[in-house]
């Protein structure tokens, strides 16, 4: 085995982000602190600590040896290793990877992968072409397969149909996961039925006592068939693996994809006004609060951006922004990719509304305010130097990409 003490991404995170139910168990141990009467008070469970016998405690697990990842490595602990050896079966899920990344959908679906796999089974991801993610253990990961080429590129349904029968024969999967979105995985996952002559499970939110259950009759009713072995399911369909490492281990094909003739000419991404686009299914939202002075210099910056306008409830009561670009509890609940919040405190509801957002951008004066806690980055001054300063460096950025291009 490697020496090598290996990052976790989420579990730094977690330990980073108060608001996140697991934060005090990823909290280190203090050995030592100041009382009020200022004496040195020592925990004397801590490791390290030395009794009055003299008797030295010794740390065996090798977190106290590093110096710098001494915190790194407490924090590893506390999320154990579930790893599976020989696994009895497979559970394939295929997930959108939206953006090269793993969206909250994807992660609600390798829960109830890993739901579905328990202690004997395995949980298989099937990615197209490159990704960005680096998460796949934390996501519930145990066997990772990368299906690269430029066959794959852009909108490929035939294609990747190949691509996952190649697997079907191959690993022989007892489930297949796909989502039920808009975002590709619900027509890959009904081609993919009909190639495999399966009666597919959709729009499922729960697998119970070997039943599926999905939606049915426009989303008001229920309906519940014996576990399909493909099932679309939909968002929250099962809580997101939090709590074990995967091993997340890479893996190949053994034969090579047939290539398929494409009848479908993919022509491009389509350019959409990003004020036309429902807050719900923005994935890059431009929130603005009650620290935004002059919002001329927002909308402009939203603008240089590409991204969708979003505001606190304090900012609509004001008159700012509009009722339907409200961001929380009491306004919309978004699971935007990227969500910026430019002079936003984060207030609870604001924050609940924003808790299945990927990545959050605090630009902020008050360094101790909430959105700063729960932000993954966080810039600290006066909002409108640091927006003057971005949309000097959009500017920059396009006006050398023109170059280049030229």
């Amino acid at each position: 085995m490697s020496d090598i003490i290996r990052r976790d991404p989420r579990a730094e995170w977690i330990a980073r982000n108060r608001l996140h139910p697991l934060h005090a168990a990823m909290q280190p141990v203090e050995h030592s602190w100041m009382g009020p009467n200022g004496i040195i008070r020592k925990n004397p469970h801590g490791i390290g600590f030395i009794g009055p016998n003299g008797i030295k405690r010794i740390d065996r697990s090798g977190a106290q040896q590093g110096g710098a990842t001494k915190r790194t490595a407490a924090v590893e602990v506390q999320l154990p290793l579930h790893q599976v050896v020989q696994p009895a079966f497979y559970i394939s899920v295929v997930p959108d990877m939206v953006g090269g990344r793993l969206s909250s959908h994807d992660r609600d679906l390798l829960g109830l992968a890993h739901q579905l796999a328990g202690r004997e089974g395995a949980v298989l991801a099937v990615v197209f072409g490159e990704h960005k993610e680096n998460a796949f253990a934390t996501a519930g990961v145990d066997r990772l397969l990368v299906l690269d080429g430029e066959a794959f590129n852009g909108y490929a349904p035939e294609q990747r149909v190949q691509g996952l029968r190649a697997v079907d024969n191959q690993f022989n999967p007892r489930h297949w996961l796909l989502p039920d979105s808009r975002s590709g995985g619900g027509e890959l996952g009904r081609r993919f039925a009909a190639a495999l002559g399966e009666r597919p499970a959709t729009r499922v939110w729960q697998v119970k006592d070997q039943e599926c259950i999905g939606r049915a009759g426009a989303g008001l009713q229920d309906l519940s068939r014996p576990v399909a072995r493909l099932i679309l399911a939909a968002v929250e369909c099962a809580e997101p693996v939090s709590e074990t490492r995967h091993e997340a281990l890479p893996v190949e094909l053994s034969t090579a994809i047939v290539r398929s003739l494409s009848r479908i000419e993919d022509l491009g991404a389509v350019a959409v006004d990003p004020a036309a686009i429902p807050m719900a299914e923005a994935e890059f939202i431009f929130s603005g609060g009650n620290g935004v002075k002059d919002w001329n210099l927002f909308h402009r910056t939203a603008v240089a951006l590409g991204a969708t306008e979003g505001a606190s409830r304090v900012a609509v009561d004001d008159g700012f922004m509009a009722r339907d670009r409200q961001v929380g509890a009491s306004g919309t609940w978004v699971t935007a990719r990227v969500y910026v919040a430019v002079g936003i405190s984060g207030a609870i509801q604001h924050l609940q509304g924003i808790g299945a957002c990927d990545k959050v951008v605090a630009i902020n004066l008050d360094p101790g305010c909430d959105m700063i806690k729960r932000a993954d980055l966080s810039v600290i001054g006066e909002s409108a130097e640091i927006l003057q300063a971005l949309i000097a460096a959009v500017e920059a950025y396009r006006n050398d990409a023109k170059r280049d291009a030229a």
